[in-house]
């Protein structure tokens, strides 16, 4: 399938590894990727507490550049940050023809206009909802045997869960469970998976977010998680580059390995460890797993 491709500022800049990731996984998904270049910063949530019109215009932009893109079924990210806060964007302006007008006049300058309607997904949404569990498992080449993972969503991509569309039918604040499942992987369920990482309030109150950070990571590893993985590249941030610091805010050790989701896939799919990026990490997978009790010994 052809998606319109948003990838992100973090992936592009902080977390290249994630954006490479997805690049060396998308053909084995058989997904063709076209990239957004042009496109900018979703704002996460940041902008629109200042000024939402400016907000909804830089999304409205690129989601006007996404429909250009000829045969492409939707448009994908891979930052569930850029979709809880495109997904508020898109939800007001598909609510008024008025204001969709009005923001359209701002970018007619540039030849584009967004149209309602766009179909806007996570990469975990599409793996679910468009490739599908069963096509996914029949791709396995490296099963995730004896891989302990926890999941963590964060809170960008389960709430609201309205305006998420998350119901009975598509149950998404459990598609990261179902994944891993899939991947042949084993789920650790633990207190803080579908909580703040704590990255939102880290240039107001650092002490506190390290806290959060730490706190979750604690709490996988007392469940006994091998790793934890994330649709969520500021999640990243928070739970693996601040890492030792988060550490020393809760006064206990954790090396907890934490994967972007297209690296544990691609781990699963076959993948060499190397070309998904896993040395980049601040606790490194291959350092802390050990790797050899599990099929995907190899990818270390």
């Amino acid at each position: 399938m052809k998606v319109a491709y948003w990838p992100g500022c973090v992936s592009r800049g902080f977390t290249p590894e994630l954006h490479g990731s997805m690049a060396k996984v998308a053909p084995l998904l058989d997904i063709e990727l076209v990239e957004l270049n042009r496109a900018n910063c979703c704002g996460a949530g940041v902008i629109a507490e200042h000024n939402q019109e400016l907000a909804d215009t830089l999304n409205a932009r690129t989601f006007a550049l996404a429909q250009q893109v000829d045969g492409a079924e939707l448009m994908m990210n891979i930052c569930s940050t850029c979709q809880g806060a495109q997904s508020e964007c898109q939800e007001r302006l598909d609510a008024s023809a008025e204001y969709r007008s009005h923001i359209n006049e701002t970018l007619a300058p540039d030849g584009l206009s967004y149209e309602k309607g766009l179909t806007n997904k996570n990469f975990s949404w599409l793996l679910v909802e468009e490739i599908g569990l069963e096509n996914l498992r029949g791709l396995v080449k490296r099963p995730l045997t004896n891989l302990k993972v926890g999941p963590f969503y964060g809170c960008y991509i389960v709430r609201p869960r309205d305006r998420l569309g998350i119901d009975a039918d598509h149950p998404r604040d459990h598609y990261l469970h179902q994944i891993i499942e899939a991947l042949g992987g084993t789920v650790i369920d633990y207190a803080g998976m579908r909580k703040c990482c704590g990255f939102p309030i880290i240039t107001m109150n650092k002490a506190a977010s390290l806290k959060q950070a730490g706190t979750h990571l604690g709490d996988a590893k007392d469940a006994e998680a091998d790793c934890l993985v994330t649709p969520c590249p500021l999640c990243h941030l928070n739970l693996d580059l601040q890492q030792p610091l988060a550490a020393k805010a809760v006064g206990r050790d954790l090396d907890v390995p934490v994967l972007h989701l297209p690296q544990l896939v691609g781990l699963a799919l076959g993948v060499d460890a190397g070309e998904l990026g896993l040395g980049r990490h601040v606790v490194r997978p291959t350092s802390v797993i050990d790797w050899s009790a599990s099929v995907v010994g190899a990818a270390a």
